[in-house]
């Protein structure tokens, strides 16, 4: 007979610790960083302020303000859907919880501070001689891991 796990139970303290880990470096990150200069850590990766007022890669930025609403109802609804999709997985399930619960995190990191900013606080800075990929957060890599972890599992159902 199986243990019964509430999955749901396990992911809300996955995501609550990605939210807390998020907020904490973006935090740190406002703290000591200004939006103008940058701290190199290694060739390659720097540690540099932006405030992203649109969503990934900036998409939106520029528009006139209803961005911020939009991605905070589109945050809301999305965190809705997993959190009762994480409450119908069985134990059986971890990846597919794991994975999910890390997206919820993400979510709600940057749900964070779209409400109480208006922007997402990003901090992250990869490049490579002249190409330079768009600054992002703790939240976000939470999102792109939890996809990772995601996609065999939802892959394997088709």
């Amino acid at each position: 007979m199986e243990k019964h796990v509430n999955m749901r139970k396990i992911g809300i303290v996955i995501s609550a610790v990605v939210v807390g880990l998020d907020q904490f470096t973006k935090y740190l990150s406002t703290q000591h960083l200004t939006v103008v200069d940058s701290i190199k850590v290694f060739p390659g990766f720097d540690l540099a302020l932006s405030h992203n007022t649109g969503a990934a890669f900036g998409f939106l930025a520029n528009a006139a303000g209803w961005q911020r609403w939009f991605f905070i109802g589109l945050a809301l609804v999305m965190s809705s859907i997993i959190y009762v999709w994480l409450g119908r997985l069985s134990a059986k399930n971890k990846q597919e919880a794991f994975g999910l619960s890390l997206i919820l995190g993400g979510a709600l990191g940057n749900l964070v501070d779209r409400i109480t900013h208006g922007y997402v606080t990003d901090f992250i800075l990869l490049y490579y001689k002249d190409w330079q990929w768009p600054a992002f957060n703790l939240a976000d890599s939470a999102i792109c891991l939890g996809v990772v972890f995601l996609m065999p599992v939802l892959l394997k159902k088709t």
